[in-house]
């Protein structure tokens, strides 16, 4: 596109079926045209005209930029390299801690380059992502994850949260906090952790806390991701934000084990999660990979209790968690594969699933809201499909993507993801 030139995105439908003409200029949409005419099955075709460029869209769905609120582009495509011998989340714990020992910061560059290109291509245009920190592969992922998102950040907005490993608190937590602290100096955006998995997870949990209100950042933590009914830290972080009125975003991952409790138990720590503010990113399809290996009759499905947070009023968002990697072999980059889940496995409506990786996913990384309203960022992607469900249920590859009111070269970055390799 030329300097100056506007975009005008025409024939396509939105997410309610309308048909939907955008022109977007300067950065953000400028104007709006809805009509209801009903979309004929075309590829897309580009024309420019008097300092206009035409993008006819018939025959797809046009619909805000996609949203992944928590990624591991640390390592992902490593799950040949290093599979995961029991399938469950000890097995990948213990393969992951030998991707950091023998990968250099520069191989972790290349596949974090490569994964983040895959979310590109397929209109995923924010990233959130979990990067490991710690005693056994000390800051090298954070220097391959900065350098690969240094050289996407003109396409994308990418957000790092330092993942330390527990604990950080007493005398034993010295080096990690350190290390946490130095993350956070690189350009790490949030603090993360485990604290359900350290020696004291109260302690761990005020600690996260504590060192957010110190350096000025959010939290994201991972959230209980186990199936004991008697780990329930999500409560306890709850609770540790209403007290210390802590001033920042708040987001637990995972939290598995609440999906496992007695209903009047979901709906009460619910209630105190929406009252705390506490954000929630469920990661089905990692969850259901790792959980209930062991049981072998009606096993649990792995998600946390959408039905009870959503129903007292908890932010929830989806994400697609790993791509490739011990921790989940599958996996491709796409926040629809998430949304696909929710309606499968997770029983939300479409429309549900669609905004937990969109409009609520924006809202958990504390995003400004991309909606097809005159006004909003020009962040935007177009499907193949007849509508909403139909994208979401086939996940099309070939994408129109809008960043920023200019089309984005997604060839460009299917080439990217599919001939990067490690040390490349």
């Amino acid at each position: 596109m030329l300097p100056g030139e506007a975009l005008v995105l025409s024939g396509a439908v939105g997410a309610d079926g309308v048909r939907v003409d955008v022109e977007c200029s300067g950065g953000v949409i400028s104007s709006v045209r809805r009509d209801g005419v009903p979309s004929r099955a075309r590829l897309p075709e580009a024309s420019t005209a008097q300092g206009r460029r035409y993008v006819d869209l018939t025959g797809m769905v046009l619909v805000p930029a996609l949203v992944e609120p928590h990624a591991h582009i640390d390592k992902s495509y490593t799950a040949d390299l290093y599979p995961n011998r029991t399938g469950d989340l000890d097995g990948a714990i213990t393969s992951s801690l030998a991707v950091f020992e023998h990968s250099t910061a520069r191989e972790i560059a290349c596949r974090a380059r490569r994964a983040l290109s895959a979310f590109a291509a397929r209109g995923c245009l924010s990233v959130r992502t979990h990067v490991a920190i710690g005693r056994a592969m000390g800051l090298r992922a954070m220097e391959g994850v900065l350098d690969a998102v240094a050289q996407m950040s003109g396409f994308m907005d990418v957000q790092i949260v330092a993942h330390i490993s527990p604990p950080i608190y007493g005398p034993e937590g010295r080096d990690n906090l350190a290390m946490l602290r130095d993350a956070l100096a690189m350009g790490a955006t949030h603090v993360g952790g485990t604290p359900y998995r350290a020696p004291d997870p109260v302690a761990e949990t005020h600690a996260c806390l504590e060192e957010a209100a110190r350096a000025g950042t959010g939290v994201d933590l991972h959230t209980d991701e186990t199936l004991d009914r008697g780990t329930l830290t999500v409560r306890d972080l709850a609770q540790a934000v209403a007290k210390s009125a802590f001033p920042h975003p708040v987001t637990a991952s995972h939290c598995v084990s609440l999906g496992v409790q007695e209903v009047p138990v979901q709906d009460a720590v619910a209630e105190e999660i929406s009252a705390a503010g506490v954000t929630v990113v469920t990661l089905p399809q990692t969850n259901l990979y790792l959980q209930a290996r062991a049981v072998r009759s009606a096993p649990p499905r792995g998600l946390t209790a959408l039905s009870a947070l959503r129903g007292a009023g908890v932010m929830v968002a989806a994400g697609g968690d790993n791509v490739q990697d011990a921790f989940n072999p599958m996996g491709k980059g796409d926040p629809l594969e998430a949304a696909n889940l929710l309606v499968t496995a997770g029983h939300m409506d479409v429309g549900e699933a669609f905004e937990a990786v969109t409009r609520s996913a924006r809202a958990v990384c504390g995003l400004p809201p991309v909606e097809l309203a005159t006004g909003c960022g020009a962040d935007l992607v177009a499907l193949p499909a007849s509508n909403l469900r139909e994208a979401i249920a086939e996940a099309p590859g070939s994408r129109v993507v809008v960043r920023r009111g200019r089309l984005v070269d997604t060839e460009a970055f299917r080439t990217a993801h599919a001939f990067a390799t490690a040390g490349a």
